[in-house]
């Protein structure tokens, strides 16, 4: 079992930067994918980016490639996003993952944190 808690999230205007943090405890998440994604209201959940168990490998969606960046620590059990130029379509809520292999799909991940919220105003 591995339990993820995001945070970072808030306020931000166009244009500025946030840094999301996921904390993973419990069964260590090495040797599994880091996914970040999210969802806005009134609409499906979406991948954002993901990486690999060694850090050494990552993917993003086409919307948020050259803005964000995803991380990990895997000494410290943790994961980060972070998130420059912000959009106001950037705005939703944001939830870590893990899961076995790297994957854009919400089903091949095992488990989820609870969600950060992002606002991006314009």
């Amino acid at each position: 079992q591995v339990q993820l808690v995001e945070s970072g999230g808030g306020l931000v205007q166009a244009g500025g930067s946030l840094r999301l943090s996921c904390a993973a405890s419990g069964r260590t998440f090495i040797g599994n994918t880091m996914g970040w994604f999210r969802q806005a209201p009134g609409k499906e959940r979406q991948f954002v980016a993901y990486i690999n168990w060694t850090g050494g490998w990552s993917w993003y969606a086409d919307s948020v490639k050259g803005r964000f960046t995803i991380s990990r620590d895997n000494g410290k059990n943790t994961g980060y996003l972070q998130m420059n130029s912000l959009k106001p379509e950037d705005t939703a809520v944001y939830y870590c993952a893990t899961g076995g292999r790297p994957s854009l799909a919400v089903h091949d991940y095992d488990y989820w944190g609870q969600g950060t919220q992002v606002t991006v105003s314009s």
